[in-house]
């Protein structure tokens, strides 16, 4: 209970998540994918987009606004969100064990995969960071088998001793990379978010 008053003092003075909460928005992490998104031009009208550990939804809603009517969205998340988002859907599975089949629902590939993952953190930094880097591989994996030739990807992973060797893989896939990390992060966050554009095709 103690943690919870805590995390809502901090919650009212943290001027994202008081914006987020002003424009309707579910969570203060809306503000990363928008600077993304601004950044490499990832989301465009009509995109069929694939949103990986979507809870709570705040990115679906942004997506939803970039993507228009026109535009096709699915969420995958362990558990049900807590209010469904009109036009979105909302598949309940693992990661890592859900198919690529699955995901795609008999549906064409996908515009654009993206992946806000975090594990759950234990406060041992190199655990922490296996376990981002394992989540950051499966979806890189993922958006490799789902995503169409010209696509993009943008996956969220801490700092750790892998990174660059994600980074070169995810490099080999896309003709165009950027690493970005929102003003939005919290200043003490080690998470980059990595971005390709221009999928090449043929797998991970």
């Amino acid at each position: 209970m103690a943690r919870n008053k805590l995390s809502d003092r901090k919650n009212r003075h943290d001027p994202f998540h008081q914006r987020a909460q002003k424009a309707g928005f579910r969570a203060r992490a809306v503000f990363k994918l928008k600077e993304i998104d601004e950044a490499v031009q990832l989301l465009h009208r009509g995109d069929r987009v694939l949103d990986l550990g979507c809870a709570p939804g705040s990115w679906l809603q942004y997506a939803r606004l970039r993507v228009g009517d026109d535009g096709v969205l699915v969420g995958l998340d362990r558990a049900p969100l807590k209010e469904n988002i009109p036009g979105v859907t909302l598949l309940v599975g693992d990661v890592f064990t859900v198919t690529p089949e699955e995901l795609r629902g008999g549906g064409p590939a996908f515009d654009a995969v993206l992946s806000d993952m975090a594990p759950d953190t234990i406060g041992v930094r190199h655990v922490d960071q296996a376990r981002s880097e394992a989540l950051f591989e499966r979806a890189f994996g993922l958006a490799c088998a789902v995503l169409k030739p010209g696509g993009s990807f943008v996956g969220k992973l801490f700092q750790g001793p892998d990174f660059q060797n994600l980074v070169a893989r995810v490099r080999a896939s896309f003709t165009t990379i950027k690493i970005v990390k929102p003003e939005s992060s919290r200043s003490f966050s080690i998470e980059q978010y990595v971005t390709g554009r221009g999928f090449r095709g043929g797998g991970a």
